[in-house]
């Protein structure tokens, strides 16, 4: 995940939607996307026409805002989708889900995916019972992740777990929080990707 300095509520105006980036306070009427739905800055609430190459831009902004990656990253995934044998946009968004982070902060054991970053760089998180303090670890079908359980007490996961009703977690995992453990049922479909995006757009801004 990318290290960014400014206000990251920001980033949720400027792309016009939640991207969760905070946590709890995304469901709070704190939230600053709640209270002024409008791109930052001078010009924000004015009305702009954007190009089509614009239009692009913003969608692969979008997702890889919403994902924690910065742009080399991003381009890296882009690469493995587009020589793979899946659709090019499909394979992208799988690549993005099925990210360790990704899938802490979805099973319900970080708040956000920021802090679910935190949690495997810090070795809080197991995969099939080893260590795994890489992010951007792909997850597989028929993997388990569990918190480690000298790390279970730690007040940001049990917050975490308390307030996990708040999102609903994709078929294509199966948590168990009781036991703080997850499994990978099967490898994501487009249909349980919850971010609005149009990846064909992203596919049309790299490859022109």
């Amino acid at each position: 995940m990318s290290c960014v300095k400014k206000s990251v509520c920001k980033l949720c105006r400027r792309e016009n939607m939640k991207l969760f980036l905070k946590g709890d306070r995304c469901y709070t009427d704190k939230c600053s996307f709640e209270r002024r739905p409008y791109p930052p800055g001078q010009h924000g609430q004015s009305r702009l026409k954007f190009s089509e190459f614009a239009l692009q831009l913003r969608e692969k902004q979008k997702a890889k805002r919403y994902y924690g990656v910065d742009e080399k990253q991003f381009r890296r995934y882009f690469a493995l989708a587009d020589r793979s044998n899946d659709v090019t946009g499909l394979a992208l968004l799988k690549l993005l889900e099925s990210r360790l982070d990704n899938v802490v902060y979805t099973l319900g054991f970080g708040s956000s995916r920021r802090e679910a970053r935190l949690l495997v760089c810090h070795n809080h998180i197991l995969v099939n019972g080893s260590r795994v303090n890489i992010p951007s670890f792909n997850v597989k079908k028929g993997d388990v992740i569990e918190v480690r359980e000298k790390s279970r007490q730690l007040v940001k996961v049990q917050s975490a777990i308390q307030s996990v009703s708040r999102r609903t977690i994709p078929a294509w995992l199966e948590a168990d929080h009781a036991s703080y453990k997850g499994t990978v049922k099967d490898p994501p479909s487009r249909d349980e990707v919850t971010l609005p995006v149009e990846e064909n757009m992203i596919v049309e801004y790299y490859s022109r």
